[in-house]
């Protein structure tokens, strides 16, 4: 994926500015690509929402003190972008079609969708979905995650479990870990 912001022109200090933004792009864009797309459910709504959230952080870079926050920073853009996304009548307007577009370089992403689950987590409501996404497929902790949406650790524990018993609800007996007879301990 190929994310291109601004004209990178080497002009003094805007050049320093440019050259530390470009540097956490590459260095992070992976990482951060996969996140939007846990978020968003498909690779052109995650190239979008990642491209947003970095056009957004080159906005506000200057005025960034905790560059060690920049992820967190980030990841929150991103999740209220998703957020208003799904708000947006525009959104509601949209028909499936029965062709599929063509499909682009990225069919070899790792994604971290590997198992039937996936399909069961996208049909959570987008807060309880991006906690889900954040704590089990980022790994952050619940204070990180309350820190990064903006709502207290409570809320975050809560929409986890409403998240979790939904998912237990409307997943097979085949994906539970633990299914009655089994000898692990």
């Amino acid at each position: 994926m190929t994310t291109t912001l601004v004209d990178m022109g080497s002009q003094g200090a805007g050049s320093a500015k440019d050259a530390a933004f470009s540097a956490y792009m590459s260095a992070r864009q992976p990482a951060l690509y996969r996140t939007a797309y846990l978020l968003a459910g498909d690779h052109a709504a995650a190239e979008d929402l990642l491209q947003t959230a970095f056009a957004k952080l080159y906005l506000s870079w200057d005025r960034i003190r905790d560059r060690e926050a920049l992820d967190g920073y980030v990841r929150r853009i991103m999740v209220n972008e998703n957020n208003s996304l799904w708000r947006r009548a525009w959104k509601r307007r949209e028909h499936a079609t029965d062709t599929m577009p063509e499909t682009g370089a990225l069919d070899t992403y790792d994604d971290g969708m590997g198992g039937e689950l996936w399909s069961f987590v996208q049909t959570l409501p987008p807060k309880q979905r991006s906690v889900v996404v954040l704590r089990y497929y980022e790994q952050l902790s619940e204070a990180e995650i309350a820190d990064v949406l903006g709502i207290s650790v409570g809320t975050v524990k809560s929409q986890a479990s409403r998240a979790l018993a939904a998912l237990r609800a409307r997943a097979p007996q085949s994906l539970h870990p633990h299914q009655p007879g089994d000898d692990a301990r």
